[in-house]
C-alpha cells in the first residue's frame, strides 16, 4: 500500500538519468510529485507523461516540481525522455530493483512500479498520495492539483 499522507518520504536512493544519486535530502525546501509508473515507452506511461509534461507550467505555479519514477534503467528513461519530447526529470529505481518503489508501498511484484503519485512537502513529509486501481488507469492531472490546493 503506498505511504500515506503524514508519514515522513521514506529514505532512497535513486539515480538520474545522468547516474548520479537522487536522495529524500534533495526533495527538502520545495513540494515534489514522485509520479511512479510502470515502463517506458508503454502506451499509459507515454499518455501521462505527456499530459503531465504539457501542463509542467501549471504544476511549476503551484510551486511543485514533478520527478518520473520507474524500475527502468537510466539509457531507458533517457531514451523515453527524449522521444518524448518531456522536460519532466527521470529518476531511475533499477538497481537495487525496486528499492525506493518498496520503500513507498508502490512495488508491483512483476518487478515494476504501480502507477503512483506521491506528494512530499518542502518538510520531507508526504501530503498527498494516490495509486491508481491498476497498472492500465491513468491518473488525471485535476488528482495531483486538488492535491496541491
Amino acid at each position: 500500500m503506498v505511504v500515506a499522507a503524514g508519514n515522513p518520504a521514506p529514505d532512497f536512493t535513486l539515480k538520474t538519468e545522468e547516474g548520479e544519486a537522487f536522495t529524500r535530502e534533495q526533495l527538502l525546501g520545495r513540494t515534489t510529485v514522485l509520479v511512479f509508473y510502470p515502463f517506458a515507452f508503454s502506451p499509459v506511461c507515454t499518455d501521462q507523461l505527456s499530459v503531465y509534461n504539457d501542463l509542467l507550467e501549471d504544476f511549476s505555479a503551484r510551486g511543485a516540481t514533478l520527478y518520473g519514477v520507474s524500475c527502468d534503467a537510466s539509457p531507458s528513461q533517457a531514451a523515453f525522455k527524449q522521444q518524448l519530447g518531456v522536460q519532466i526529470e527521470q529518476l531511475s529505481d533499477f538497481e537495487p530493483k525496486g528499492a525506493t518503489c518498496r520503500a513507498f508501498g508502490v512495488y508491483h511484484g512483476g518487478g515494476f512500479a504501480q502507477r503512483a503519485l506521491v506528494i512530499v512537502g518542502p518538510d520531507g513529509v508526504v501530503q498527498w498520495s494516490h495509486q491508481a486501481e491498476n497498472p492500465g488507469v491513468l491518473p488525471g492531472a485535476n488528482l495531483i492539483f486538488d492535491a496541491l490546493s
